[in-house]
């Protein structure tokens, strides 16, 4: 209990109509948070990556900083035409994008929030998902690089005066992921072109190391990749998509999940022992295992080592998400989205499934930074109504529930999890907690005291939002929702009837 008592506060940030506000986090006095912010108007939020400052972006194209642990607004910029931006891993830089009518206008720019002055700026015709933010960092941000024409830049994070130390030359290259613990290695993606089939390869980031790279996997029929970095920059997985599933087995195409080591020891598919689409895959806090949601539906999930040899299997349900607790010790399996709601917590630890229950409507859903309290929510623009917030314990209870009019952001404030005790203490200090009283089917968002047999009977709009959609097809819906305000589970339930129609 000691190591508990001196553990830092969880604080969660809630963003409606009327902007965010700050809530101190569980364990809550009487069942309540308590504000610690009041409401300050904006149109978005967002922590750095270590927690310790809050970039809010407000009316009148002013992006405001705030120190997180004073909650005093420290610094105040104003960037006309602005249309996204960011913060660094560690709070110290702002990057803005701003439209640009002329190429001689530099219209990606990296303030010092220090001092209020940019310290790099350069032109880029537009953005998207993949090339934002433009310049990436490490997570001490002792590295920075930049993705340009059929070349990756290196920056010095901690002076940029000093311009470009370093470029790699990729020809072709498309996205780029830089490794953050540590900054040591670079992933570079390049399509495939001219019957030449698609790419990715890992560089050294140091100078004089990058003549060659350590590892390469070469694929066709790629519309896009995710690549992620495990802790420790050893591991590289790589979820490729394709629009078109050439083997007819599929509506939305098809994904491939393939590894790489830094070190050169493995590179090709993870073997997965379920035909179908890769649903979500992530890295445990170690970087030496990884967890998997795959298959037709129902989906399998599968815990893998760094050597893709399996270590637990989870079973097989309506899932399509992994969440790995901070601390590496819980999982919890879901099916959210288009699916039911459905949760499955495993202590990784003890190989042994806690509970199950359910969570309908989801539209975000993480652990808090001490491993303790896992927190669901319904949020717009993907769903109008229903909107609110549920908070776990990792045993699957349900602790809190909130319902909102209209919610449009939840998010835990970053902290590091070294700052936390042991999880096997901090748990012992929840499990004496006063759950809401809920029965295993009965945690809808109309009523937490729905019966088994009323939430077990799902509606047919429900069972037929039930089909399975890729992340690209995913991602494209939402965009349809945000620009019409519409709901996505109705969405894909029509897409989903239209394509199952033609074929």
């Amino acid at each position: 209990m000691a190591a508990t008592n001196c553990s830092p506060s969880l604080d969660i940030l809630v963003r409606g109509p009327e902007g965010f506000s700050l809530w101190n986090g569980p364990p809550f006095s009487n069942g309540q948070p308590s504000i610690k912010v009041e409401t300050v108007a904006c149109s978005n939020a967002k922590f750095s990556d270590d927690g310790t400052r809050l970039m809010v972006t407000k009316s009148g194209s002013v992006v405001s900083i705030y120190d997180c642990g004073t909650t005093k607004e420290i610094r105040s910029f104003e960037v006309p035409n602005i249309l996204a931006a960011g913060l660094s891993p560690r709070g110290t830089y702002l990057q803005t994008f701003q439209k640009a009518f002329t190429p001689q206008e530099k219209n990606v720019v990296l303030w010092s929030i220090e001092t209020g002055d940019p310290v790099y700026q350069q032109f880029q015709k537009n953005m998207t998902k993949t090339t934002w933010p433009s310049i990436r960092f490490s997570s001490d941000e002792s590295v920075a690089c930049r993705m340009a024409t059929n070349e990756i830049q290196f920056f010095n994070g901690g002076d940029f005066s000093k311009g470009i130390t370093n470029r790699l030359r990729v020809p072709g290259v498309a996205a780029v992921e830089l490794s953050k613990e540590p900054g040591s290695h670079v992933s570079v993606y390049v399509p495939e072109s001219k019957g030449v089939p698609a790419s990715v390869q890992i560089y050294p980031c140091a100078k004089d190391l990058q003549s060659q790279p350590l590892a390469r996997r070469s694929f066709f029929r790629s519309s896009s990749v995710q690549m992620s970095w495990n802790s420790g920059s050893t591991g590289l997985l790589i979820l490729v998509q394709s629009d078109v599933d050439k083997t007819n087995q599929s509506y939305y195409g098809e994904s491939k999940l393939n590894y790489l080591t830094t070190d050169g020891s493995h590179e090709g598919l993870v073997p997965l022992r379920k035909e179908g689409p890769v649903h979500d895959v992530q890295w445990s806090c170690t970087g030496s295992e990884f967890a998997v949601v795959y298959g037709v539906m129902p989906a399998k999930a599968t815990v893998f080592d760094k050597k893709c040899n399996p270590l637990l299997e989870l079973g097989t349900g309506p899932y399509n998400t992994i969440r790995w607790n901070p601390k590496g010790r819980f999982l919890c399996l879901a099916g959210f989205g288009n699916l039911p709601g459905d949760m499955a917590f495993w202590d990784y630890t003890e190989k042994k499934q806690l509970a199950t229950t359910k969570a309908e409507w989801s539209v975000t859903s993480e652990w808090s930074p001490d491993g303790r309290y896992f927190m669901t929510a319904t949020t717009a623009p993907r769903l109008q109504i229903d909107n609110g917030i549920k908070i776990f314990l990792y045993n699957g209870s349900l602790y809190f529930k909130k319902m909102f009019e209209k919610l449009y952001q939840v998010e835990w404030k970053p902290v590091s999890p070294d700052r936390f005790g042991e999880i096997a203490e901090l748990i012992k200090s929840v499990d004496s907690l006063k759950v809401i009283e809920t029965k295993p089917q009965g945690q809808g968002s109309k009523s937490s005291q729905a019966s088994t047999k009323t939430t077990s009977s799902n509606p047919p709009a429900q069972k037929a939002a039930g089909a399975y959609r890729p992340p690209h097809a995913k991602q494209a819906a939402l965009a349809q929702a945000e620009l019409f305000g519409e709901s996505q589970a109705e969405g894909l339930s029509k897409s989903a009837l239209r394509n199952k129609k033609e074929k």
